[in-house]
């Protein structure tokens, strides 16, 4: 009784056969594949090898020939291209063994595949979760083919396409472009390998926005990065991780605060914003794990920048209560050497709320207005405070450097920011509707105080 052995040869150059291959091709009574490889074996062939090749789509054929002359006695080799398990013809000769019920052996040679190939030609694409695609819908329905193209492209993996194009089938790597499109920045790098490891071998690199389908035949490997990969120096590199987690060792807070904003911009794609107010917007999603931000969130009056601006030049912050104020970053305000301040607990506001019978909140502000005010204004608990400044803008006749309104509750909150909209020229962030909190007034403070940050939207410093 014979034996099949079912040989991947790589992409196509003689050099990079693995060597249990070129062992299987030299033993081989009979060499069985599509008469195109055996070019790439001639040098291994032993005299009196018989070579038995067949046309494009005569994968059956081919297997029924080799059970027919292992079961003869002879030793056969099946040969595909690359790695016989991808897209070759390891899983015909293996179902085609169970149906039969022969008791021929069947071994599985491995190879390298051309998807390896290419991708060390172009340095290092597949460094983290990749997929591979046939878009060969011969054997698979078309519509399979989309759902998986649409969960690659979701899911942010690596893609490896095979099969890509043909003469009859020209419009579905636009259809894939499209897709990918939805989901993916059109600056993503994109390669095209064409006859990799082979003497008409061609490299393009490219994005996916400029990805020009026509340009590619059955004879190329397309190679779509991910939200991370990059290229430099005509590399094209998708990182593993390892170079950012050892630059910052023993500092995984700016990674981890580095993943959540990515998964959270994912969910603001479709945002027509300015990076800046996006950056508030991130940070407050970030902090409060609510979408409903999004909807929220008011900047006006170029609130980023100008806050910024007097805060760099050493300015003072007024919170109306010491959990805001401790919230904001200290080595921030460290650096621009800003003071920070809260009349909460001073003893003149004490006094001050009893002698008025107002709240100590209402209270503070007044102190506050006499010795700053020209200050940043931050509440994220007292709807009382807030109306308290805007009164007193209003009488006194002057604008602080700016507010961050989220004082949150039932009574007076809502209203308490609507008064911010009467201000023609104030430079203002606030949180509509009920929602806000002191963790959420100090997270927009440190977000304007990280502004520099906003046009990559990834955050690190002061984490």
């Amino acid at each position: 009784m014979g034996d099949i052995k079912v040989i991947g040869l790589g992409p196509g150059n003689p050099d990079l056969f693995l060597n249990p291959a070129i062992e299987a091709i030299k033993q081989a009574d009979v060499i069985i594949g599509y008469k195109y490889y055996f070019q790439f074996i001639k040098c291994y062939l032993q005299e009196g090898t018989d070579c038995i090749d067949t046309g494009m789509r005569q994968e059956v054929e081919r297997a029924k020939i080799a059970f027919e002359k292992a079961e003869s006695g002879l030793k056969v080799a099946v040969i595909s291209s690359g790695d016989a398990g991808i897209y070759g013809m390891a899983s015909l000769i293996i179902e085609m063994a169970n149906k039969r019920q022969t008791g021929i052996s069947v071994d599985v040679v491995p190879g390298i595949s051309a998807f390896q190939a290419a991708a060390a030609k172009l340095g290092a694409p597949l460094s983290h979760d990749f997929v591979i695609l046939s878009l060969s819908d011969l054997l698979t329905p078309w519509q399979l083919i989309e759902k998986r193209m649409k969960a690659a492209a979701y899911g942010d993996f690596v893609t490896v396409l095979y099969n890509p194009r043909s003469k009859k089938r020209y419009w579905q790597l636009y259809r894939l472009q499209e897709l990918f499109l939805r989901e993916r920045d059109g600056s993503t790098p994109v390669a095209i390998v064409r006859q990799v490891e082979r003497e008409e071998e061609q490299i393009i690199l490219t994005t996916l926005a400029e990805f020009n389908p026509d340009i590619v035949d059955m004879f190329s490997i397309v190679v779509i990065g991910n939200s991370q990969s990059y290229v430099v120096n005509d590399r094209f590199i998708t990182p593993r991780g390892y170079y950012s987690k050892y630059e910052q060792e023993g500092a995984p807070g700016p990674l981890i605060m580095q993943e959540s904003f990515r998964t959270i911009a994912d969910q603001l794609s479709d945002l027509d914003i300015s990076n800046e107010e996006k950056w508030v917007m991130l940070h407050c999603i970030h902090t409060t794990a609510d979408f409903e931000m999004k909807n929220l969130l008011r900047v006006c009056n170029n609130a980023v920048a100008r806050i910024n601006e007097y805060l760099l030049s050493c300015g003072t912050i007024i919170t109306d209560v010491t959990m805001v104020q401790s919230g904001i970053r200290k080595k921030a305000c460290e650096r621009y050497g800003i003071n920070v301040k809260c009349y909460l607990h001073d003893e003149r506001t004490m006094a001050l709320s009893k002698e008025k019978n107002i709240t100590r909140t209402q209270a503070g502000i007044r102190l506050a207005v006499e010795e700053h005010p020209d200050a940043l204004y931050v509440f994220g608990n007292a709807p009382t405070a807030l109306i308290e400044l805007t009164e007193l803008m209003r009488k006194k006749k002057f604008q602080p450097a700016g507010i961050v309104g989220a004082p949150v509750g039932f009574v007076n909150v809502e209203e308490s920011k609507h008064r911010l909209m009467t201000f023609a020229n104030l430079p203002f962030i606030s949180i509509e509707g009920r929602k806000g909190g002191s963790n959420l007034a100090a997270t927009i403070v440190n977000a304007v105080l990280s502004r520099d940050e906003a046009e990559t939207l990834k955050p690190g410093r002061d984490v």
